[in-house]
């Protein structure tokens, strides 16, 4: 468990906090009455609230929730919920059957199967995949628990098993695998492909990642062939890096295109590949052009647009730190406005304004009225708009649904991304990558945004080499910095006596332990007007952070009750030091 650190600093944005809240959400979720396995949707619209099952209640929510608990309880050392944890380990691994892949259960009545003229069969989603793969080894990496890891052999194993492979361009002919094989020997012959990136795309991130872990040549292999398919031969990318947006590709679905991009980004890292580095910039500037500032993102490019998903946000910020850290610099303010805009901001806090019910008797087998608002209190919007915490106009499909538990662990996993890199140490020098608080073995960072334009770094041992990351809009001449020693002698510069890095870091020498390093600077107001699809909001800032927004969402409107104070407020908080490898 993470060791932890009793401080007085700045009441503003603590992800630490944050995570808090969405591992109270993830364990909310749980279906006592069904076996542990979590609810997929909650809808507030109605009164009471409620929560259903869905089908991927199965290998996509367990394989989620494995992986996102373990991350909360990383950033908060807390042990609330143990007990429904290990129902979601236990019913993971129930889901595999001999074949070595995961597989769902039926929870379709007989009249929505015949609606589709079709019938169930017990299935692998190669969706599903996806999270069961990214849940255990989380699992293993955290635990070293043998289970994790044989069920992870026998998955990567399963998954190279059961792939086309033609030359470096491997696939999967169909959405999902039976105990028989594919379902149609026709769609195998001809290749009528399900979608690349959400069948396999997507899937390269936990491979890849189970490859640095354990050096597993079957999972090398299968994310370069699976990688070589989306660049060279699948048309999901255009050569611009536009998103395939035909009816096939789902419509150029952000979610999973999104996903894809930051598993080759990942990939290009560890395989240390330039040419798909530059490939995975291409197609997120691309991306951005359909996205917000601030980080909301269209659900597709037609009948979905209106539909931003907490999980395509959470990717996109994954890629931008991939970028960033590649040395694509600029891309920290991007992850850096995504995290304190649609990140947080679409993170259900407030739960007064949601009709609840305090019993049990409506509820039905696919479905509880039980005191959704507060078991899903920490949960980030499924569908929200750039305004409000979910779209309810006129274009697109309309109100669908709130909460999604794969938005909920997407993004309790976003914010341990994001918490494990606003320190980074490489080569010995030491980098303030975001302006946020956070506490590490070698330094405490206490941010005073938006309130006041000041950042203090306290140093707890000697740091031959610290750098510190300054917003794109900040000129040489406006930063200040003051190193204050711990006998009290100070030592003031100005940014233009300072040597920089990277346009954006200023770079100091010879910090010593008790140092405090305080950065200081004007804050700027600006006003942008944001494009989402058609529709556009008129957006006010004050530095990087949105603090109104204009039309104001009329459901359950975001950024529209930022207070801001001439003086940062200041509070008395436990923060967790990660003294662990980073489970990123």
């Amino acid at each position: 468990m993470p060791q932890e650190r009793k401080l007085l600093i700045p009441d503003t944005l603590t992800l630490e906090d944050r995570a808090a809240h969405s591992l109270h959400a993830m364990i909310g979720v749980a279906d006592e009455e069904h076996e542990y396995i979590p609810f997929f949707s909650g809808f507030f619209q109605s009164d009471p609230a409620w929560m259903s099952h869905g089908n991927w209640d199965y290998g996509s929510s367990h394989g989620r929730l494995t992986d996102a608990v373990i991350l909360a309880r990383r950033m908060t050392g807390s042990a609330y919920g143990e007990e429904v944890e290990r129902h979601y380990h236990q019913n993971l691994l129930s889901f595999f059957k001999p074949d070595g892949l995961n597989y769902r259960r039926n929870n379709f009545s007989e009249k929505t199967i015949a609606e589709h003229m079709s019938r169930f069969e017990d299935s692998a989603s190669m969706i599903d995949q996806r999270a069961v793969l990214l849940g255990l080894t989380t699992w293993f990496m955290e635990t070293g628990d043998e289970q994790a890891k044989e069920a992870a052999d026998r998955h990567v194993a399963a998954l190279k098993r059961i792939a086309r492979k033609e030359r470096d361009s491997w696939y999967y002919p169909a959405s999902e695998f039976t105990e028989h094989g594919w379902p149609s020997f026709d769609a195998v012959h001809t290749r009528l492909c399900p979608d690349p990136a959400a069948m396999w795309g997507r899937q390269v991130f936990p491979i890849i990642r189970y490859y640095q872990l354990t050096g597993s040549r079957d999972a090398l292999e299968l994310a370069e062939n699976f990688v070589a398919n989306i660049v060279e031969r699948s048309g999901v990318f255009g050569e611009d890096g536009s998103f395939n947006a035909a009816l096939g590709y789902r419509n150029g679905h952000f979610h999973t295109r999104m996903g894809t991009l930051a598993s080759i980004a990942r990939f290009a890292d560890v395989t240390d590949d330039s040419f798909l580095l530059a490939y995975v910039k291409k197609c997120f500037d691309w991306a951005r052009t359909k996205c917000t500032s601030f980080g909301w993102t269209p659900g597709d490019l037609y009948d979905q647009a209106y539909e931003h998903e907490t999980c395509t946000l959470v990717d996109a910020i994954g890629t931008a730190i991939i970028l960033a850290s590649k040395g694509y610099t600029e891309y920290w303010g991007v992850a850096e406005r995504f995290i304190r805009g649609h990140l947080t901001e679409a993170q259900l806090l407030d739960t007064s304004w949601i009709k609840q019910y305090d019993k049990k008797d409506k509820d039905t087998a696919n479905r509880t009225y039980y005191k959704v608002a507060d078991r899903l209190q920490g949960a980030f919007a499924g569908y929200a708009a750039p305004n409000d915490f979910v779209y309810s106009g006129q274009w697109g499909r309309g109100h669908i649904m709130d909460v999604q538990t794969c938005c909920l662990a997407g993004g309790t996993r976003g914010l341990y991304n994001a918490w494990s890199h606003i320190v980074t140490e490489k080569n010995g020098r030491v980098s303030v990558n975001m302006l946020l608080n956070r506490s590490t073995n070698k330094l405490n960072v206490y941010s005073y945004l938006p309130h006041e334009g000041k950042v203090v770094v306290e140093a707890l041992c000697d740091i031959p080499e610290l750098q510190v990351r300054t917003p794109e809009w900040i000129p040489y001449g406006a930063a200040n910095v003051e190193i204050r020693s711990a006998g009290g002698e100070s030592r003031q510069y100005n940014g233009r006596q300072l040597p920089w890095l990277k346009t954006c870091f200023i770079k100091l020498a010879g910090i010593k332990a008790g140092d405090a390093v305080t950065l200081t600077f004007p804050m700027m107001e600006r006003v942008t007007t944001e494009k989402a699809v058609n529709l556009e909001y008129r957006t006010k800032w004050l530095g990087d952070d949105v603090v109104g927004i204009d039309p104001q969402g009329t459901y359950y409107p975001l950024y529209s009750n930022r207070k801001i104070y001439d003086r940062a407020p200041m509070v008395e908080k436990m923060l967790h030091v990660e003294n662990q490898p980073s489970l990123d």
